[in-house]
């Protein structure tokens, strides 16, 4: 059982709250949302041989069994019996958890990384390095364009840029361009004033190297895959709210004739965990600068609903118990 000390509050966590995880969520039984967590272990169970009471921790959100053959190859966030806290099993919204098969699915904490930037890294974070550095091989010098500067797009905006990216970030507010150029974007776009592909295009001189949609309405699919050059790869982050599993049409032509690569993304593997947290330690990435509002956690409501109306700048955290 760990002992609660930060706790995100992400746009899952609102998809859950209106009523886009339906297939996940048990929508009959009282369920606690919450994924995006930091603690101290409180207590550990007979079993566990990792983790002792007093440890710092930080919560990956998926679960991993840690023995099927996704876990076996280090695959933890795509394990054939994944749990996501959450939504699977009550989550963070609390003041104590209980993590099932920690040994497998608990990270101790450096001692150099606070609670804060640990619960800025639940989720949005880590789900953004898996994104930016595995799926989107991402290499200095390239250009990226990242769709939508919500947590998880503000997230890949500093990694990208952390490594070594050209990044252009493009949205409708000029608010959150503004913040998203100071946590690490080289160009902005308001996409409200001009065509954002054709804008990335002639930026870049023939299209983004990696084009990441963090938001996951049609519009940012399809202008994110529009952005790129030929052989150039489109991650998908942003969950859909669209039906069907967010089914949403794409052009299949210039998919073919560009040869271009659509990557899926989803949280990270556990073996990944280590670099992105030596490179928070290092002071390379700044996941607490992302951090412009800590609540108390009977302020929850308040925060999703900001997130209805796509009010707020940057990543919320609940830091008063």
């Amino acid at each position: 059982m760990l002992k609660l000390q930060a706790t995100g509050v992400c746009r899952s966590d609102w998809h859950g709250w209106a009523g886009h995880m339906k297939a996940v969520l048990n929508d009959d039984k009282e369920h606690i949302l919450g994924h995006e967590m930091s603690g101290i272990v409180e207590e550990v169970g007979a079993n566990i041989k990792n983790f002792k009471k007093g440890d710092r921790v930080l919560v990956p959100f998926s679960q991993g069994d840690g023995v099927c053959p996704y876990c076996l190859s280090g695959h933890h966030n795509v394990c054939d019996n994944m749990k996501m806290i959450g939504f699977h099993f009550n989550g963070g919204f609390a003041e104590y958890i209980h993590i099932p098969n920690a040994d497998q699915n608990l990270i101790h904490l450096p001692d150099g990384v606070d609670f804060l930037s640990a619960s800025a890294m639940g989720c949005r974070f880590m789900t953004a390095y898996h994104g930016v550095v595995a799926q989107g091989d991402i290499r200095p010098g390239q250009w990226v364009a990242v769709y939508g500067t919500g947590g998880v797009g503000l997230s890949a905006i500093q990694i990208a840029a952390a490594s070594g990216a050209n990044v252009i970030a493009i949205d409708i507010s000029d608010e959150k361009l503004a913040f998203a150029k100071s946590v690490g974007a080289a160009y902005t776009i308001n996409s409200k004033e001009v065509n954002a592909p054709q804008a990335v295009q002639e930026l870049t001189k023939g299209g983004a190297d990696i084009a990441i949609d963090a938001l996951g309405i049609q519009e940012t699919v399809l202008n994110s895959i529009l952005s790129l050059k030929k052989r150039g790869r489109h991650v998908q982050i942003g969950l859909s709210s669209n039906p069907n599993g967010g089914m949403t049409p794409v052009p299949v032509n210039l998919i073919s004739m560009k040869e271009l690569q659509l990557m899926g993304s989803v949280s990270m593997p556990m073996p990944e965990f280590p670099s992105m947290l030596r490179m928070v330690e290092s002071g390379l990435l700044a996941p607490a600068k992302l951090v412009t509002k800590q609540i108390a956690l009977d302020e929850i409501n308040t925060a999703f609903d900001d997130m209805t109306s796509y009010a707020g700048v940057g990543v919320t955290v609940i830091t008063k118990y």
